[in-house]
């Protein structure tokens, strides 16, 4: 994308600065996008910082972020991550709360980093979507709430909804997120600006690379598959996969089809099924809401392909599998 003759309408971002926030997981979240304000010369990301209480914010360390915006001042935000730290046990913030279920409301874009996801779960806004966390937040999650679906991932995009491991985890998502929004171009150069050349895809830290789990060379194919990763709730259509592994529609079908044996979309229907399968085996989330969260449109659309992929129901697979499973658990 030449941003140099494309009007861009500046993406909005407000961080959350939760008292002791870790300054690292801040600031790798937030110097990508000063970056690539920097780099293309436009002002590509509005940022503004909100304190939970008085006029800044204080890191773990000592750092302190002056405030330019405040909670609940206006709602005109794209994106808004909370950043919190590791000593979460015993604060509140019922005003936070309020104004996330607010945006909830509204169906902005709302995010949580490191100890961010947990306060998004406290709030309520989390019901229904798939997240992560710093691992010393995960058990804490599941005393919220034993419904909640928390993966040991880098990050993960769910629909309307964005949580991440923190640490620099947080800058490979926002480096996705600039290549969604501007290209692999920019994302590349941002990448090399914090000298951050292995951009690592949302899916877990345990993974290896795409390269080797998928046997792929093509460094274009293993750029469309990480994006797929990260857009599991929220299919890209064809068109968009090819903009930003920079190349056409055509090309892109014929590399699957010379590295993987099938065609982008199929592919990417099967990431998704897999994934389906996983959450209907291991988690409690109602079938309707894994539809959603692997992103089928409805929950009838979603059981035909389940049941063409896997020769079962949704429902009879979690049956099967939960007898198995009390079989094996037997004395």
């Amino acid at each position: 994308m030449d941003l140099s003759v494309t009007p861009v309408k500046p993406f909005n971002v407000g961080f959350v600065l939760v008292d002791g926030f870790a300054l690292m997981s801040y600031a790798s979240a937030m110097e990508p996008l000063r970056a690539a304000n920097l780099i293309s010369g436009r002002t590509l990301y509005e940022i503004r910082h909100l304190p939970i209480i008085g006029a800044r914010s204080v890191s773990s360390s000592g750092a302190l972020v002056g405030a330019s915006a405040y909670l609940g001042e206006y709602t005109n935000f794209d994106l808004v991550l909370v950043v919190a730290g590791g000593d979460l046990d015993d604060i509140e913030h019922p005003q936070l709360y309020r104004w996330l279920q607010l945006l909830a409301s509204r169906r902005i874009l709302i995010g949580g980093v490191s100890g961010g996801p947990l306060l998004l779960a406290r709030s309520g806004v989390m019901h229904g979507h798939r997240l992560t966390v710093h691992w010393e937040h995960a058990s804490r999650i599941s005393e919220i709430s034993p419904n909640l679906v928390v993966e040991r991932s880098l990050y993960i995009r769910d629909r309307d909804r964005l949580t991440c491991a923190g640490g620099t985890a947080a800058l490979d998502m926002m480096q996705s997120l600039i290549a969604e929004h501007h290209g692999a171009v920019l994302a590349r150069k941002v990448s090399d600006w914090f000298v951050h050349t292995d951009i690592r895809p949302g899916e877990g830290p345990q993974r290896v690379g795409v390269a080797e789990r998928f046997g792929v060379t093509d460094t274009i194919v293993i750029l469309a598959v990480q994006a797929m990763e990260n857009h599991l709730a929220d299919p890209l259509s064809l068109s968009q996969l090819a903009s930003l592994a920079d190349v056409s529609e055509r090309q892109l079908n014929r590399l699957f089809k010379q590295q993987l044996q099938v065609s982008t979309q199929a592919f990417y229907r099967r990431m998704r099924l897999q994934k389906a399968r996983s959450l209907v085996q291991n988690t409690a989330l109602p079938i309707a809401s894994i539809a959603q969260s692997t992103g089928f449109a409805n929950g009838a659309h979603f059981c035909r392909r389940f049941h063409d992929a896997f020769g079962v129901s949704p429902k009879k697979f979690r049956n099967k599998s939960a007898n198995t499973t009390a079989v094996h658990s037997s004395p």
